[in-house]
């Protein structure tokens, strides 16, 4: 038997077991490693179309730790759910990009990730962003860089045909669309894409950073077009020659057409203006101290 934090007398966990890393069985290992640990907690692995319901229910319960597994997206519902003031949460990862549990527990499976928070986790308030009504705790792609998600998720399923036929897309919009823009009401300027990442996961901000690490790209020739996309289907398109970053507050963006975006790895379509901000506490996680999340 193991022992847990002594504060967590009432655990609600949610796993959507229609997520593409949840298996079936989920809610019978998060029920052993619960009881492992001698924590008490209720799963439920409710059905896709009852998952909203399931999660406010659990939120108002009012426990000590609300548990999900699931994808990018319900965790980022959960976090809008739960608040600076509700209950502190645990992000498992359970979809596909698994952003948010990777920036808070390492490239941990969910088994480990949960026993390791259970064993050594602590509390921590996560800054991010608020992209006209969505928060982020990661990152968010606007432009036309957020169009080669799709060709990726079709190459990674070796889908070749269809990968193919949305990269043609997404070039075809990188040539087309661009973006105009002014960082903390600076002056204004244009770019194919902006990216904002959150202080946990970038590279160039300190995590008690009290701003956003914006990432600008903007195209002059054929060869960044080549760079942005081959770095786009690898994974990180801030990679390419021609992004330049800096730390901002905040943002203004507007377009002729509506604004694609990707939000936490979640496509979303937002109005041609969109306003961007910090926020210093979204959400409360049991997470892992630096050192562990890099083990």
């Amino acid at each position: 038997m193991r022992g847990a934090a002594p504060w967590l007398r009432h655990v609600e966990v949610i796993a959507n077991t229609a997520s593409g890393g949840v298996q079936p069985d989920a809610p019978a290992e998060l029920e052993k490693i619960f009881s492992d640990f001698e924590v008490k907690a209720r799963v439920c692995a409710p059905p896709p179309e009852d998952l909203t319901r399931y999660l406010q229910e659990a939120v108002d319960a009012r426990p000590d730790l609300l548990v999900v597994l699931a994808g990018d997206g319900t965790l980022r519902a959960a976090a809008e759910l739960c608040g600076p003031k509700g209950p502190v949460i645990a992000p498992l990862p359970g979809g596909t990009m698994n952003m948010l549990p990777h920036a808070v527990y390492g490239r941990r499976s969910w088994q480990d990730a949960l026993s390791v928070a259970l064993a050594q986790g602590v509390e921590m308030m996560l800054g991010g962003g608020e992209v006209e009504g969505h928060v982020f705790l990661c990152a968010a792609i606007l432009g036309s860089p957020a169009l080669w998600a799709p060709a990726r998720e079709a190459a990674r399923f070796r889908k070749a045909r269809l990968a193919w036929l949305r990269a043609r897309i997404a070039l075809q919009r990188t040539f087309s669309s661009h973006l105009r823009y002014t960082l903390d009401d600076g002056p204004r300027d244009k770019a194919v894409a902006l990216s904002f990442l959150c202080p946990l996961i970038s590279r160039a901000l300190d995590e008690k950073t009290q701003a956003l690490e914006a990432a600008i790209l903007d195209i002059q020739g054929a060869r960044d077009v080549v760079s942005l996309g081959f770095h786009a289907m690898t994974g990180d398109w801030r990679e390419a020659p021609a992004v330049e970053a800096t730390a901002a507050r905040g943002a203004r963006i507007w377009a002729v057409e509506r604004i694609p975006a990707i939000i936490d790895g979640e496509a979303v379509r937002l109005t041609n203006t969109a306003k961007v901000a910090f926020k210093p506490d979204i959400v409360r996680v049991l997470g892992l101290p630096k050192a562990l999340r890099e083990a």
